[in-house]
């Protein structure tokens, strides 16, 4: 990257993600992500008009420019949405720029991003759920693990909660109380309860569990008692829903996505799952509308004579 973008252009990418950092919330993963895009779009930039990005350069790019770079993208495989959030990124960042440095961004941020069907989430149906969460428990012989191991996954489903806010809980957060303080995304904290089936599997665990759970280490731990590892929680429910013969999308994160689905089949409005999602926007909720109308319709079709 220091071939490509001069040092004040350097200098002003660090600034904008110091910016996002202080008074956004932005979590270190999206602002490795944002700066990798931004850093990529610059690079095209350069090779593209053959010299190193600087402030000047940038102010200079034109509607031909965003063009090329786009169509780049897609030569190399990148999918529809990969484009779009990079062009996002890039508009966030220019967007910023044009007022430190006072030039007409028009040409970049009237570009439009590719269309792409957003996909809707994958849940699991409810018994299946249940399943995959009793299957977890019998896959490791140590008593302990295998409590944690459901502790876990029950509370994922439980409370909706994203791998990243369950294994950010800490020896504090237990007994879990009858509603959970969550720090989410964006530094942003939300309340969500807890099913008296979370409470009891993390219960079970800490008798079981070796480790002095103080209240400011980890709550759920490795074997040797250090901070659990996200890749551990997936493999064990990949082997318990291969016993299953659930399919791949049976995910840690599809726990999150049966929760929400599940609340909005037994009648829950889309704020309330909103808030206790932890959804910035209520876009992003309403995807969970199209989940419970596709079952609807699939309980109408085997339901209806002209259906079958």
């Amino acid at each position: 990257m220091s071939l490509e973008l001069s040092p004040a252009l350097r200098d002003a990418l660090d600034a904008w993600l110091a910016h996002l950092r202080a008074l956004d919330g932005a979590s270190p993963a999206t602002l490795t992500a944002y700066g990798a895009d931004v850093a990529q779009f610059m690079a095209f930039q350069a090779g593209h008009r053959g010299g190193p990005m600087g402030l000047g350069q940038v102010a200079g790019l034109g509607s031909t420019d965003m063009r090329a770079w786009m169509a780049s993208e897609r030569v190399r495989g990148t999918a529809a949405r990969s484009v779009a959030r990079r062009l996002s990124a890039v508009k966030s960042f220019i967007r910023w720029l044009c007022e430190r440095e006072g030039f007409d961004p028009t040409a970049i941020l009237s570009t439009r991003a590719p269309r792409f069907k957003t996909p809707l989430p994958r849940p699991l149906p409810q018994d299946a759920a249940k399943d995959l969460i009793a299957t977890v428990g019998l896959q490791h012989a140590t008593p302990w693990i295998a409590a944690r191991d459901v502790a876990v996954v029950t509370v994922l489903y439980g409370c909706g909660l994203r791998i990243s806010e369950g294994l950010g809980l800490t020896g504090a957060d237990a007994p879990l109380p009858d509603m959970l303080r969550i720090r989410g995304k964006g530094g942003k904290d939300r309340l969500v309860p807890v099913l008296p089936a979370a409470r009891t599997a993390v219960e079970a665990y800490r008798r079981a569990c070796p480790h002095d759970l103080d209240a400011v280490s980890p709550l759920f731990r490795g074997a040797r008692g250090g901070p659990l590892s996200p890749r551990l929680v997936s493999g064990v429910m990949a082997r318990a829903r291969m016993q299953l013969g659930l399919p791949a999308t049976a995910t840690p994160h599809a726990l999150r996505h049966s929760f929400a689905t599940h609340l909005l089949e037994a009648g829950g409005d889309l704020r309330t799952i909103q808030e206790l999602l932890g959804h910035a926007s209520l876009s992003t909720t309403q995807a969970y509308t199209g989940v419970d109308a596709a079952h609807l319709m699939e309980t109408y079709a085997r339901a209806h004579p002209h259906g079958r």
